[in-house]
């Protein structure tokens, strides 16, 4: 099979969408699939050569083994590590129609995204758009709620577009369906048991983390308005708890300011992270926009308990009263009283972390990569019955 993988965030700037984007290529590699990738640049802007200072947080283009192109790209106003193309549906359809996939996989589709649907709709191409982004409801986080109600449109437009649409959550799926979104099916998301695991909890790092014996309560994700860390404050209070927060971004600095106990430990990937996350007590997460939230189900694997907003991926992700706790939305109260009961609880604690691990046995990044193979065949035999009944409806107009 041929296929096109569009990414509307990509390499060096890791997140769950380039995250689940890597996952996706080494399994399409493994099953001997012909690939590219189409993605923003992070180094050229308006034609000129502005190279990124962040450090290379994943394979470079060359060590990914699958052709590239870039697009020339703008920094995010207020976040310059991520990047939106400015390339034209022209230039997409170019791309495309020189490589001649049988599918098109546009991976949180928004700018580049929506270019690459439209592009492959004129060359009568196959898509199947991952919902992953709530898109709308950050413009609202970030100080623009009046555009809330038109990106909305724009995510339904996109979508109604897509031959398939995939969302990794029961409230992301309802979120399409409610706004008009037809053709929506669950693709959720693997975990990698070899990275996040019971065994790679570190007694060293435990002691560099909380150096008198504090139970650690742990973060991981972007230091950024959407992830809502400011809300860590809260457990502040309770005695006996370090809070570390993993991960980094343009409130690092705001946040070091309000949170003078935690311990902020950067940016950490591949088994650094996997050794961080299996050293943690309790796993919390207040973020409200999350379609999925991979960082749970990685704490999970790690046998770590979590507590997080009630809101989004979190709902499928844990059991309430058995693998952790889910609070409403804004109750940060109820949400320092979950944290209490774990921390202060080593009995309850052990439990929801032995639940939480057999949870998410089984979920392998291969059992779900057969499983986009399978959306994608059926959104090539969509496609070609539509593009059939296309053709007779013209032949009909001459007979």
């Amino acid at each position: 099979m041929k296929i096109a993988l569009v990414a509307e965030s990509f390499l060096p700037h890791m997140n769950g969408v380039t995250n689940s984007l890597l996952r996706v290529l080494d399994h399409l590699k493994q099953r001997g699939d012909e690939v590219i990738v189409i993605a923003p640049d992070t180094a050229w802007i308006f034609g000129q050569v502005h190279p990124d200072p962040t450090p290379p947080q994943g394979p470079s283009d060359a060590e990914l083994g699958v052709p590239v192109h870039r697009l020339p790209s703008l920094p995010l106003t207020g976040y310059a590590k991520v990047r939106v193309a400015a390339g034209t549906v022209a230039r997409v359809r170019r791309i495309l129609a020189g490589f001649r996939p049988d599918v098109v996989h546009v991976a949180s589709p928004f700018v580049l995204g929506w270019r690459a649907i439209q592009a492959a709709n004129e060359l009568g191409l196959p898509t199947v758009s991952i919902y992953q982004t709530e898109v709308p409801t950050y413009a609202a986080r970030y100080g623009l709620p009046l555009l809330e109600e038109v990106l909305w449109q724009r995510v339904r437009e996109i979508h109604q577009a897509s031959t398939v649409n995939l969302a990794p959550s029961s409230f992301a799926r309802n979120q399409l369906r409610e706004i008009g979104v037809r053709r929506v099916r669950l693709w959720r998301r693997g975990v990698d048991a070899r990275r996040f695991n019971p065994g790679r909890r570190d007694d060293a790092l435990r002691r560099e983390i909380a150096p008198n014996g504090e139970k650690i309560v742990g973060f991981v994700g972007r230091l950024a308005v959407e992830k809502q860390v400011e809300d860590l404050t809260r457990l502040g209070r309770i005695s006996g708890v370090k809070l570390a927060i993993v991960g980094d971004g343009p409130l690092r600095a705001d946040l070091e300011r309000a949170l003078p106990g935690a311990h902020f430990a950067g940016f950490r990937s591949g088994d650094d992270l996997g050794r961080h996350v299996a050293s943690f007590d309790v796993f919390v997460h207040p973020g409200e926009s999350e379609t999925f939230c991979q960082t749970i189900q990685e704490a999970m694997a790690a046998r770590v308990p979590v507590v997080a907003v009630g809101r989004g991926g979190p709902l499928d992700l844990v059991d309430h009263s058995r693998t952790g706790w889910l609070y409403r939305p804004g109750d940060l109260e109820a949400m320092e009283g979950h944290v209490r009961d774990l921390v202060g609880d080593d009995a309850k604690r052990e439990a929801f972390a032995d639940a939480a691990l057999d949870s998410v046995r089984g979920r392998t990044w291969e059992s779900l990569g057969e499983e986009l193979v399978g959306h994608y065949t059926r959104a090539i035999a969509m496609n070609r019955r539509h593009l059939d009944r296309t053709a007779k409806a013209i032949l009909s107009l001459y007979a």
